[in-house]
């Protein structure tokens, strides 16, 4: 039974997705993004959720008043916890959110679902609440998963990390995601009045497959909730930011965690915004900070018109993966 529910689910979020992918994109407009690059994160739940909220009313006032209000708002990846897999099964909330159908967030189990809801209705901002640890009920699976809300406090998307980060450098770090989550399976975007935005976490940024069949299916901005760390942070996290962006003549963000030499996991920081052409506008460095950035269509459209590789691409002689997906 709890095979055949999870079957149903992923069959569900697959012809949701499909059949959001074969809907106009709506056509990119100026928008305003920051992203909360969050601090403080210890092993109190509430306090970090308290947190949050606090630099989610921050960001939103465009940190009172001194920049224009945000549109859309982004927290960090595992923002309600400490990052660690001996962490995820402590702070795993249950969701159980269905792609397509109506959440009553009144009746979520997840506290942090009911923050983030209520922050971006009090707010009246697009919010990617980060990402936190997951409990799939039923099966007690567990996942890293970000998910999404709308100004009137919906919860309209979720996206569970596709791939784990299992890395073994030797003489810096080792760190294995799959010791106790489990991998997602699907490709997630959201529409909002101003963009069609796809979703990523972290370790996804090193698979252009996956930027690729979001671009394909008419993204025009990617967002990656992140914690990269201080050895795998310096050599590419700002490199596949930019390739993503350049590959996929889109606007490229990922937001990190600021850094705490205090925890056993020293995030990189560094949280920015890329545009179509590989230009970093917007970075701060590893303190908790919020990074504002104004997103412009005229580069997003003088990108594929002046470089037009989106019509150019040879599908005869090498297969689109964003096919049958």
């Amino acid at each position: 039974m709890l095979a055949l529910r999870r079957l149903l689910y992923t069959t569900t979020s697959r012809t949701y997705c499909q059949f959001r992918a074969m809907s106009s994109a709506p056509a990119l407009r100026p928008f305003n993004l920051a992203l909360i690059q969050l601090g403080q994160v210890g092993p109190d739940k509430d306090a970090n959720l308290k947190h949050a909220r606090e630099m989610i009313r921050k960001a939103a006032s465009g940190d009172n008043g001194a920049k224009p209000k945000p549109d859309l708002v982004v927290l960090p990846e595992c923002f309600n916890s400490l990052y660690g897999h001996v962490h995820f099964p402590v702070y795993a909330e249950t969701i159980s959110y269905t792609p397509g159908q109506s959440y009553d967030v009144a009746a979520s189990e997840s506290q942090s679902v009911k923050m983030l809801s209520a922050a971006a209705k009090e707010e009246g901002v697009w919010l990617i609440g980060g990402s936190i640890p997951e409990r799939e009920a039923g099966t007690g699976k567990l996942f890293n998963t970000a998910t999404v809300y709308s100004p009137k406090g919906e919860l309209v998307a979720i996206h569970r990390k596709v791939h784990l980060f299992d890395i073994d450098i030797p003489g810096k770090i080792k760190f294995k995601e799959s010791e106790t989550l489990s991998a997602g399976n699907t490709i997630n975007h959201f529409d909002t009045e101003f963009a069609r935005i796809g979703l990523g976490i972290c370790y996804d940024v090193r698979f252009p497959e996956l930027a690729m069949t979001n671009a394909r299916r008419g993204c025009q901005v990617l967002i990656y909730p992140s914690a990269f760390n201080t050895t795998t942070g310096p050599l590419h996290w700002e490199l596949l930011q930019r390739a993503r962006a350049v590959d996929n003549q889109i606007f490229f963000a990922m937001c990190s965690p600021a850094r705490d030499l205090s925890q056993s996991y020293h995030a990189w920081g560094h949280s920015m915004v890329v545009d179509p052409m590989g230009k970093v506008i917007a970075e701060t460095e590893h303190d908790e900070d919020i990074v504002y950035a104004q997103i412009d269509p005229k580069v997003f459209e003088e990108a594929r018109a002046g470089i037009p590789v989106t019509t150019q691409r040879r599908f005869d002689v090498y297969p689109d993966v964003s096919k049958g997906v």
